[in-house]
């Protein structure tokens, strides 16, 4: 089992950067398939970005591509996600999510086990 903590969210203007961590509690963190998601009100979990186990490959939301970049660091048992060039629609809370799945980097949360309590960001206009 893991347990996952968020940090580093915030309010910042359009067009600023934060970088969120995920710190991830266990031996196995090198094991698991990370996940950033978002969600906002009324609306449901949406993916941000992912990165394998191995940090092998990544994916990102074709909303996020190009903005935001998605690293693991397995000594420090943390991912992250920078955030930049943000836009005011990138408001929401952000949760980070691990699964064991080694061959891919899934896009939906049912596939994820388990989550962090999630960090609010909010980029105004």
């Amino acid at each position: 089992q893991v347990q996952l903590v968020e940090s580093g969210g915030g309010l910042v203007q359009a067009g600023g950067s934060l970088r969120l961590s995920c710190a991830a509690s266990g031996r196995t963190f090198r094991s698991y398939t990370m996940g950033w998601f978002r969600q906002v009100p009324g609306k449901e979990r949406e993916f941000v970005a992912g990165i394998l186990w191995n940090g092998g490959r990544t994916a990102y939301a074709d909303s996020v591509k190009d903005r935001f970049t998605i690293s693991r660091e397995s000594a420090k048992n943390t991912v992250y996600l920078q955030m930049n060039s943000l836009k005011p629609e990138d408001t929401a809370v952000y949760y980070c999510a691990a699964n064991l799945n080694r061959a891919s980097v899934h896009t939906t949360p049912d596939k994820y086990d388990y989550w962090g309590r999630g960090t609010q960001v909010t980029a105004s206009s």
